[in-house]
């Protein structure tokens, strides 16, 4: 028997689906015998716990569930004891749930397998299974691998790998995880500490994975990478899925079906029960609220303009990109910044020329706020850009938002 768990808090009762979804490719691509193990709190609706019971049903597998805010109280309560109220505001116990599996499963089952909901299992699970932990408590798949690109990025920034208390290479993603439950349910008080640990050096969205790396970063098992592959790798890499467990970290899953990796998400999706006429219902009102906010967005734009003239703040880079795409004229002011433009100076030439003049920024990361903290309007007095860009100037719909709606 195969064991596979999975951690879920659903306050929406909108990501179940994504569960149910992982869920289905599991069974999907095997003929073993798998129990998925799901642990919950009292998000989770009747509803959506009865379509969990119809997947594994088709398959004729099992699904077995675990109410973690009642069967283990004490422990979740000793894990917020270790953060600050700040940090338990910041962070939800849920993404935690995952710590609790040693605990929670029969203490005969001796090892299980750990997925995020945002997976697709385009392989045979019992491929993983029957790779043997011997001495190690985990196996994972080290991040620079699972997502060369992205890592580079994290790693500069990582509180752990920074300050040298994990080494970059041996920092892994915690999406995919081979549990040994022997040797895990041991580690109760390591896993403890490292949640106090982590919750006093870091603010990152990263919080439980910096938890097991912190624990486990010296003593885990390296497994292959087609085990932990990130989509956005893939998608650079290959034309084509192939047999692997692929990640969609990032809202990877777009409604774009002309992109595999998308098509393999939404092929095992369709085939669930969370795909029915509700499902259209809920997109047609999300269609019908992107077309509302246009349509709001455009008449905003001309009761703004009415009477102004255009003054663009652009980034030297920006400025061909802008005066075509734009159709600035010449008589048109279009004012050169950086990323060193004292704020100051900005809000000065805005109030100079407030209700007279519109401003027009383009500029990545542009601190928006600080202008409305000032008294401007957003989507008034300035505008940012990129709202205006279609897939004609590089920026496509993010329709990840349409898949949550769903």
């Amino acid at each position: 028997m195969i064991h596979v768990c999975f951690g879920l808090h659903d306050k929406t009762g909108r990501y179940s689906k994504f569960t149910g979804t992982a869920m289905r490719s599991v069974f999907a691509n095997t003929t073993a015998e798998v129990t998925i193990h799901i642990l919950h709190d009292k998000t989770l609706t009747a509803d959506n716990r009865d379509k969990f019971s119809y997947v594994a049903g088709q398959f004729k597998q099992t699904v077995k569930f675990y109410n973690v805010e009642e069967l283990c109280a004490d422990k979740i309560a000793a894990f917020k004891a270790s953060m600050s109220e700040d940090f338990n505001a910041i962070f939800t116990l849920a993404a935690m749930y995952r710590f609790l599996i040693p605990q929670v499963l029969p203490a005969d089952v001796e090892k299980a397998i750990y997925l995020d909901s945002d997976t697709i299992v385009n392989l045979d699970i019992n491929e993983l299974w029957q790779i043997a932990p011997g001495d190690k408590p985990l196996g994972a798949v080290a991040e620079e691998i699972a997502d060369s690109f992205s890592h580079k990025g994290n790693s500069a920034t990582n509180p752990l790998t920074v300050n040298g208390f994990v080494r970059c290479e041996d920092y892994f993603n915690s999406g995919v995880l081979l549990m040994n439950l022997e040797l895990l349910r041991r580690e109760e008080e390591n896993l403890r500490r490292g949640v106090k640990f982590i919750a006093e050096i870091s603010q990152r969205g990263y919080f439980d994975q910096d938890v097991l790396n912190y624990v486990f970063s010296k003593t885990y098992l390296k497994l292959p990478a087609k085990f932990n592959f990130f989509v956005r790798e893939e998608r650079r890499l290959s034309e084509m899925p192939s047999r692997k467990i692929y990640h969609f970290a990032g809202n990877e899953i777009k409604m774009y079906t002309a992109d595999p990796f998308n098509r393999l998400w939404i092929e095992h999706f369709i085939k669930t029960p969370w795909f029915d006429c509700q499902t259209f219902g809920r997109l047609c009102k999300s269609v019908q609220q992107l077309r509302n906010g246009l349509k709001g967005a455009l008449l905003n734009l001309s009761s703004a303009m009415s009477g102004k003239t255009r003054v663009f703040f652009i980034l030297q880079n920006y400025l061909d990109f802008v005066v075509e795409n734009f159709s600035v004229k010449d008589d048109e002011e279009i004012i050169i910044i950086s990323y060193d433009s004292p704020m100051e100076k900005l809000i000065g030439i805005m109030n100079e020329s407030r209700g007279k003049k519109v401003f027009f920024i383009m500029a990545p990361d542009f601190p928006f706020d600080v202008l409305i903290q000032a008294g401007f309007v957003a989507n008034g007095d300035f505008f940012d850009c990129f709202e205006f860009l279609s897939d004609a100037q590089g920026l496509p719909l993010d329709s990840y938002p349409l898949i949550w709606a769903l």
